[in-house]
């Protein structure tokens, strides 16, 4: 059987952010494993635009196709205002058939780790009929950042992220047989 294809999704777009430390920290401790083909999915490279508000055939089209190469996704989520990105929530809502019958797992950050965001999360995923799994590692603003924007994650999280990685490992693996 070939190896799964693990997307990494970086939930925001701002200037500044901090989700490509997290994504990169998370995927070198996936490629240490050898057990998938794990990469970065930036939604900020696709350019989506508001959902109906301008014709987005081009980025919607690029957009779920790159859905469609993945067999399940570790989602990168910071917490705003107790809530995903509105970024993030965009992109989820342009692609339909492309998110059905994987499975995510979901790195968050914030103050309180992000668990609030997390929770809004796996409400929408599980609309998208995407199976989030239990393992989350929650990183915290005041011990896993130094002044708020350098990742220095504690390595406690290392068991919680490859935990994690287990779980949606062997979801995506059986849920892949539904799609075939």
């Amino acid at each position: 059987m070939s190896k799964l294809n693990i997307g990494i999704i970086l939930g925001s777009t701002r200037q500044g952010r901090v989700s490509p430390q997290v994504g990169e920290w998370v995927k070198g401790i996936a490629d240490k494993r050898g057990d998938a083909n794990y990469e970065i999915v930036d939604i900020a490279d696709y350019k989506l635009p508001l959902l109906g508000e301008a014709d987005a055939t081009e980025q919607a089209t690029a957009w779920n196709a790159k859905l469609a190469t993945l067999d399940g996704f570790v989602f990168i989520v910071q917490e705003y205002n107790h809530s995903i990105t509105g970024a993030l929530k965009n992109a989820l809502d342009y692609a339909r058939d492309a998110w059905n019958n994987k499975a995510a797992g979901i790195v968050s950050y914030g103050s309180v780790g992000g668990a609030r965001a997390a929770e809004h999360l796996r409400g929408i995923l599980g609309e998208l009929s995407v199976a989030d799994v239990r393992v989350h590692p929650a990183l915290s603003l005041f011990t896993d950042f130094e002044n708020g924007s350098v990742f220095k994650p504690n390595d406690l999280h290392l068991t919680n992220v490859n935990g994690m990685l287990d779980q949606v490992l062997a979801w995506s693996g059986a849920l892949k047989t539904l799609r075939q």
